[in-house]
């Protein structure tokens, strides 16, 4: 059963939440958790902080409209556009989480490839080492799909996590998709196994 479908079969919030910051527009219209706040300039030292609950067990969709020039570069990378984010997530589930794994689409359940323009800062070294207050590493991959995993740790139910990370464009994106799956990463990276649990 493919990802997007999931998050359908999870279903979607009964009113979706929109948060507008710097002209970056955040939605949990797709389902799988609740948007609850954000705030920030997108700067490495004032990342956009996104504030969720993950309510699903099949993972959630995090909609964000606007990126592009108009926006701006608020970090030191050459993309036209491209902003640092932070996530704090509360593991709302009944599930425990050893794993984070969050993925660019432009188009829902196509993987982001070279030629669409977004990358989680491509030939950039602007905030990397990604980093996490729960988890102790992380790894990312540009091919072929774009993604950041982070692992080492351990989020219970009921716990929150943060992850900061950047995101870039090479020009207008109407919009994006991040795909957040906790504890399913979708194969081994670098010879980090993939988590086999339920």
């Amino acid at each position: 059963m493919g990802f997007a479908l999931l998050c359908l079969v999870a279903g979607s919030p009964a009113v979706a939440e929109s948060i507008t910051v710097k002209g970056l527009t955040f939605t949990d219209e797709l389902g799988g958790f609740r948007l609850l706040a954000a705030w920030g300039s997108g700067s490495l030292e004032d990342p956009i902080t996104v504030v969720e609950e993950i309510t699903s067990t099949k993972g959630a969709v995090l909609m964000i409209r606007g990126v592009g020039p108009s926006t701006g570069n608020a970090i030191p990378t050459n993309h036209p556009a491209g902003f640092a984010l932070r996530k704090i997530v509360t593991n709302a589930t009944n599930q425990t989480w050893t794993f984070f794994d969050i993925e660019l689409q432009k188009l829902l359940g196509t993987p982001s490839d070279i030629y669409d323009g977004l990358s989680f800062g491509q030939d950039a070294q602007a905030g990397r080492p990604f980093t996490s207050n729960r988890f102790g590493q992380s790894v990312s991959q540009d091919e072929p799909r774009d993604h950041v995993t982070f692992f080492d740790g351990v989020v219970e139910p009921g716990e929150t996590v943060s992850m900061d990370f950047i995101v870039t464009a090479t020009g207008y994106v109407t919009e994006l998709m991040l795909l957040q799956k906790p504890n399913r990463p979708i194969a081994a990276i670098d010879g980090t196994p993939a988590d086999r649990g339920g």
